[in-house]
């Protein structure tokens, strides 16, 4: 029972997402448009960029509403009869003088909100989250969002955000209420640019005071964001078998490959010239052909097992095997399989070769 108990608590444990993301996880994340992003930060910088556009700009938007209007009452009012080209000839000037006036407005607001996101993730294109998912509709799913700790934050939010911007709005009214107050007296065009002033002022002060609630709802949103991308210990050893591949398998793989590799070096040891012992621990297979080797080549090695396995193929096929014990270590630890013997041998194992073929009858 005891033991039993144990291995449910090691699954709870292995289950618990207590572990930090894996480089994968937050790739793959970032493929599916899951990024750490507060859009506050986002909105904060646009407000932000396009009222110090409408602070300083303000001369020139205010010249071209009265070329707007001036052409409005004075040349398309005048106008007795109209037809088709001339209804679209206002309608395409009109458009124009709108553009001069809007088009430099939007164009901030955009540069502003892709620096917003660039600053926050970087470059990103994924149609991830256009994808239909079922789950998105999920009633269930909606109330638990909806009656959740990310839905009180977002609601303490907002109430900061109305908070502070009423409060800094009315702040600069009451400070600027001698204007306010004067703008019954005022002429149309002074009344026009006090008002403009005290809009883009608070504008800039309320943006000020958003982009410092969006600092810190972008740490909330690291938070929030690295907590949902935790990872159980047993979701790391998925991952790493499914890029790594399993430990269990590889090990058989690497095994079967060592057993193939074997086979292929006994089956060359027939093939030797001499087998050069230790003569318990080690044994190497040496094979010369004068016509196609400037040297000696190693065509199998081993120790213990397999030193024991080669001498036995050796002896089934009438190998001459030669005892060596410092020649025999020697080539163990400084060749390999298929490499020519080094020059340092080349005096010992010709006085060998030249033995064994004094045996084989070969001179």
């Amino acid at each position: 029972m005891a033991d039993l108990l144990l291995r449910l608590d090691l699954q709870f444990f292995a289950g618990e997402k207590t572990e930090k993301a894996t480089p994968k996880k937050r790739q793959d994340s970032r493929k599916k448009g899951q990024v750490l992003k507060s859009q506050d930060v986002t909105s904060a910088i646009v407000l932000l960029f396009v009222f110090l556009f409408l602070f300083f700009a303000a001369g020139f938007m205010r010249d071209h509403f009265f070329v707007f209007f001036e052409h409005t009452f004075n040349e398309y009012l005048s106008i007795d009869q109209l037809d088709h080209e001339g209804v679209m000839l206002i309608y395409l000037q009109m458009v124009k003088q709108m553009a001069y006036i809007l088009l430099p407005v939007m164009l901030i607001a955009v540069i502003a909100g892709v620096a917003g996101n660039l600053v926050q993730f970087g470059l990103l294109f994924t149609g991830e989250p256009l994808k239909f998912d079922l789950k998105k509709i999920d009633p269930i799913k909606g109330l638990k969002r909806i009656f959740s700790v990310r839905a009180l934050v977002e609601l303490l939010k907002s109430l900061l955000k109305i908070t502070f911007i009423g409060s800094v709005t009315t702040f600069i009214v009451m400070m600027n209420i001698d204007k306010v107050l004067g703008l019954a007296f005022k002429t149309p065009h002074d009344t026009l640019v006090t008002v403009g002033q005290l809009v883009a002022l608070m504008g800039i002060v309320a943006s000020f005071v958003l982009l410092f609630i969006s600092v810190l709802d972008y740490f909330y949103q690291k938070y929030d964001y690295e907590k949902n991308l935790r990872m159980s210990k047993q979701d790391i050893k998925d991952e790493y078998k499914n890029t790594e591949g399993d430990p269990i398998i590889k090990s058989r793989i690497k095994q079967r490959q060592r057993e193939m590799a074997m086979r292929r070096m006994m089956q060359e040891v027939p093939k030797a010239d001499v087998v050069i012992t230790n003569p318990t621990h080690y044994a190497i297979a040496l094979k010369y052909d004068d016509k196609d080797m400037d040297a000696p080549v190693i065509v199998a090695k081993g120790v213990d097992f397999v030193a024991q396995k080669i001498k036995l193929i050796a002896k089934e096929h009438d190998i001459v095997m030669v005892e060596n014990r410092p020649l025999a270590r020697a080539l163990y630890d400084e060749t390999e399989i298929g490499d020519r013997i080094p020059e340092q041998f080349f005096k010992t194992v010709a006085e060998i070769l030249a033995y064994v073929y004094r045996i084989q009858r070969k001179i």
